[in-house]
């Protein structure tokens, strides 16, 4: 049988993209590890669904490891855009002739 709406979880949360607290019914649910269907020993972060309507959704297999092995203290951002761009391009493969 369906729950009565009274007992949904009232509990607020707040978007770490805009810093909005919105109950944690009508977040989304933000995992930086990839993987929100493994939930052994996570914490969530949470993403208001304006937020999570506009950022990408595509699979990010590797990405924390990547962005943790190019970060360094007192790096500034173009410095890190330049190693990131520059890491992604190393990983890109080469076009096939054909």
């Amino acid at each position: 049988m369906w729950r009565s709406r009274k007992s949904r979880d009232r509990r607020t949360v707040v978007c770490i993209a805009c810093g909005d607290s919105v109950l944690r019914e009508d977040a989304r649910e933000y995992d930086k590890e990839g993987n929100r269907w493994d939930r052994r020993e996570k914490e969530f972060e949470y993403l208001c669904t304006d937020c999570d309507d506009d950022i990408c959704h595509q699979p990010r297999d590797g990405l924390e490891s990547l962005i943790t092995s190019i970060e360094s203290d007192g790096l500034s951002r173009e410095e890190f855009l330049d190693r990131y761009a520059a890491a992604i391009a190393d990983s890109a493969d080469p076009p096939e002739d054909g």
